[in-house]
Order: C-alpha cells, then structure tokens, then sequence
C-alpha cells in the first residue's frame, strides 16, 4: 500500500501523506487527497481522507492534518470541491467531516467495491466546495 500510495505521489505531486507524531515521529497513519474508483456515482472526484493507529483516536490528529490538507487542495491546487466518503457506521469519521465544515449528502449508496450484504457496503457522502470552506476555515 505504500508503495502505491507513494507511486501515486510522485506521479502527481499530492496524495494521501503519511502523517506522524510531531513529539516523537512516529507513523501514526495516513491524511491526504485521492482520486477515488470511477465507479462511485459522485465521480469524478477527489477526496480527502484519513486513516490513523486506533490508539491515536479521538486526540485531534485527523482533523488536525485533514485541515492542513484542505488549505493545499483548495489555496495549491484550487480545487473547487472536495469530498469524503465512510461507511454510515462509521461516526468517528462522519464527526471528522462535520468539524471541517463538510456537508453530508441526503442518501447514501452502496459502495461497489464491497459485496451486496457486506455490513459497511452502505455509505454516505460529504461536500465541502471552496467557498464554503474559505468562509468557515478554522
């Protein structure tokens, strides 16, 4: 996976980013922007997403560096919209895209990449458009 992540990088100059302790250095996980499967109804697309050590949840690290990554799609690459995307169960992450400003859509969809019945198929997707983040930016 890292290989491929850091593949993506270096073919377009941004990607998901590892993300590590300030204190320490240490790897906590990955924070960045994608281009996810053409498959999603809402594509084309980019997204930002996350994902962190559980035990280095719920202390404002995916917020934190989900912030800095919106300020280098929207100011670097002015992109006009990013969006995000977790399965409905996932509150965690649902709570993260709220702190950031970003909109959920009404309906949710079934993620093609997982099989009919699989219990995180269901998912629910979020917007956020340049505008609206310079004028809510934290």
């Amino acid at each position: 996976m890292a290989e491929r992540i850091q593949s993506l990088i270096d073919e377009r100059g941004w990607g998901f980013w590892a993300t590590e302790l300030k204190s320490t250095g240490e790897f906590i996980g990955f924070v960045g922007l994608h281009v996810p499967i053409p498959q999603l109804p809402f594509a084309p697309c980019i997204e930002i997403g996350w994902r962190l050590a559980y035990r280095h949840w719920g202390r404002g690290y995916a917020t934190e560096a989900a912030r800095s990554t919106l300020r280098i799609g929207f100011d670097e690459l002015n992109l006009s919209e990013i969006v995000s995307f977790t399965a409905v169960a996932n509150t965690r992450s649902r709570a993260v895209m709220e702190r950031l400003g970003m909109l959920p859509e009404a309906e949710t969809f079934q993620h093609p990449s997982l099989p009919t019945g699989h219990p995180l198929r269901e998912h629910c997707l979020y917007r956020l458009s340049k505008a609206r983040w310079k004028n809510h930016a934290v």
